[in-house]
This record gives structure tokens, sequence and C-alpha cells, in this order.
């Protein structure tokens, strides 16, 4: 007996659902001070492999399509660089080679199993005080005329060119040499103010900024602008392909949306005016740290995520990051499945869910039973990553 041809139709979608939503799928996996991974420093190379493989299986395994790996946290490299020193992270030792090529080798396992690589970078810190262990050609030492100490750490002053310079100058090498799918930066722009303590960059406002007819401040700003700029445009240049990343500071300023409440002010803080990133298109997508909760109104999930996608105006996508390692505390694991699904509802047009686990030793460890419940319900089909 012949089967009408729409009688076929109908019969092979009950039997071949259909395939999910493209949905950015994403965790951290930071190497300073040995958050994440490898769990601490000196292990052998296959012990640091062995690592690496479960934390791609366990990736797998919950249908995660993108890993954020840190490369390098402290002007430093988890990877063979030409510019700077094995990381302390990795050995024990600065400078001291681990005997493989950590970076390559995560691209590897990564592409084997259909999962982005993002190179994960910090661009300013540069170590901590009492640099004496430092290689010998790590930047504290190579170029002591752009560090400058705050607090309990060193830094690279972003307002000297130089160092801007130096530090994109880093991030490209890797971008032409290795065959990884993103470029990433977090939230350490300026750092973190310390109580009482103003960052010392008399000598490059004096040399850079005091004749240009700003005020420090925006002179600051103005100096982070420039380096998410050329970031962006010259990664792009050298390699279409990658995904260019930024994750800020998740509220932009205090009172911004209105009932937004917040200790740290971003924007003149940290000098980080990641609203105009995103405005100006400087990114492909923006992943603000929406490290709360979805009530209280004062630091509110949903409205912050709205308020950035709002901000938009080039049409990139916001993919938040979730704070997975705070479940139990104060959150329960339930919060983490409503705060992934508000990101897959009121998108912009055209627009593509996504969302980034803060972080993935949270879900190595199953905390709160998140694992569980991200396999058996929250990812519970694979998802295509979005267009590039």
């Amino acid at each position: 007996m012949k089967i009408p041809l729409l009688c076929l139709l109908v019969l092979s979608l009950l039997v071949s659902p259909l395939a999910a939503q493209p949905e950015f799928r994403g965790a951290w996996v930071a190497t300073v001070f040995n958050l994440d991974w490898p769990s601490k420093a000196g292990l052998s190379e296959a012990e640091q492999k062995a690592q690496l493989r479960d934390i791609f299986d366990r990736a797998q395994q919950l249908k995660l399509n993108a890993i954020l790996l840190q490369v390098r946290s402290m002007s430093d490299a988890c990877y063979a660089s030409r510019r700077e020193p094995w990381s302390t992270f990795l050995t024990g030792k600065q400078g001291v080679d681990p005997g493989y090529d950590p970076l390559a080798y995560a691209i590897t396992e990564a592409h084997a199993r259909g999962i982005e690589l993002h190179a994960w970078f910090n661009p300013f810190r540069a170590g901590t005080k009492g640099g004496s262990s430092c290689a010998a050609n790590h930047v504290t030492r190579a170029h002591p005329e752009w560090i400058r100490p705050y607090g309990s750490q060193l830094w690279l002053d972003p307002g000297d060119p130089n160092a801007r310079r130096y530090v994109l100058d880093v991030i490209l090498d890797v971008v032409k040499r290795y065959d990884i799918d993103g470029v990433h930066i977090d939230d350490y722009f300026y750092p973190y103010p310390v109580k009482g303590a103003e960052f010392p960059d008399d000598v490059t406002w004096q040399k850079y900024g005091m004749a240009g007819g700003k005020s420090r401040a925006d002179w600051r700003r103005d100096n982070i602008n420039r380096f998410v700029e050329a970031m962006y445009h010259e990664v792009k240049a050298a390699k279409p392909s990658v995904r260019v990343g930024i994750s800020p500071f998740g509220i932009w300023r205090p009172k911004v949306p209105a009932t937004i409440e917040a200790q740290l002010d971003a924007y003149a803080q940290l000098y980080a005016d990641a609203r105009y990133w995103l405005s100006e298109g400087w990114c492909d997508y923006l992943a603000p740290q929406l490290y709360w909760g979805i009530h209280p109104d004062k630091q509110s999930f949903p409205v912050l995520l709205n308020w950035w996608r709002q901000q938009s105006t080039a049409g990139r996508p916001v993919w938040p990051g979730i704070a997975t390692e705070r479940i139990g505390k104060p959150y329960d694991v339930g919060e983490i499945a409503r705060q992934i699904e508000l990101t897959r509802q009121s998108l912009p047009a055209n627009g593509e869910p996504g969302n980034i686990q803060w972080s993935m030793k949270a879900l190595m460890h199953n905390q709160g039973g998140v694992a569980d419940l991200l396999k058996r319900e929250v990812y519970g089909e694979k998802a295509e990553l979005p267009s590039r």
C-alpha cells in the first residue's frame, strides 16, 4: 500500500524531533590560583591532561558547546608563548615548561567533542607584590616602567599606549598561531578599588593625559575604550571567524536601571564603559556577570538582563554569566534553571539565547545537583552554536 507524501512527512516529524534552537552554552575554566584547572600546581603532564579530558567529557555530557579557558591570568601563559613565561599555576614556578602545550591540547580535545574553545585573557593584571619569583622575561622585569603596584598586586598601566600595545600583541599572537574559536576578556581593566588608595598613574597622566583636555576619569575610560576597540578590530582582521567576547561587571552603574543598587560603580571606578562597547559593536557577544538572584529588585537578574539587551543597539547578543558556584549560598539549584529559562525569553529580533556558567568546578562537583538538573531538564537537547 502506498502512503501519501503528507503522511510520510508527519510521520517523520513524530519520530525525528526538531532540532533545538541555537544557543550558546558555555562555562569558564579558571587557571588563576588553580580555581578550576589544574587542581593544583605541579601535577604531571599526564595528570593535567587527564583533568582537562574530564572537563571536556563533563561539558559534552551536559551538552555545553563552549569552554572559556583562562590562558593568561597574570601576564603569564598556559600555552607556548613567544612573549611571556609559562604560568606558575601549571608547574609551581613561573617559566618552567610543563612538557606540553595545554592550549593546543585543550583545542584538540574540545573540537573532538564539538565544543568551541575560547582563549580567556586577563589584559592588565601583572602579578602579586614581591615579584622576585617572576621569570626573567616576565613583563614586570622586562618592562618595569609599565608596572604599577596597587593593593597586593602589580598592574600594567592602561594609560601607557606601549603597555596597551604589548597586551594586544600578546592576544594577536595566540589568534594567529592557534585554532581558537574565540578571544575572551574579563572584568579587570583598571583594578577594583582598594580602600584609601588611588591607582598610581601620575606619570602616565602627566605624559599622555593631562594636556588632552579630558578629566582624569574620562582619560582613563578613553584608554580602555581604545584598547577594546583596537582588540576587536585587530582580532577580526587577523581571523574573522574568531568570536570576541567581553565579560564586564554585571552592573554598569548604580541606579541604572533605577531599582538597582551596587557598592561598585564599574563606569567610574573600573573605568569600564561596557554599555558604550556594546552599542559600538566592539564585541561579538557581551557576557555581563549577573551573579545575583531573580529577587530582590535591588540586584535583579531579569531586570539587569533586559537592560543590557536594550543597550545592544548594534545587535550583539548578550549571553550573561550565571553564578552556578553560589548554589546553596544563597541560591537553590532551581534558581539556576529559572535564570537560564529567562535567557531564552523576550529575545531581541533575530536574537539567539546563551548563557555562561561560573564556573566549571561547580559543574564538575555537581554542586547541589546542578549537573544532574542541567543534563536532565535544562540542556535536555543538544543545541547548535549561534551563528557568528
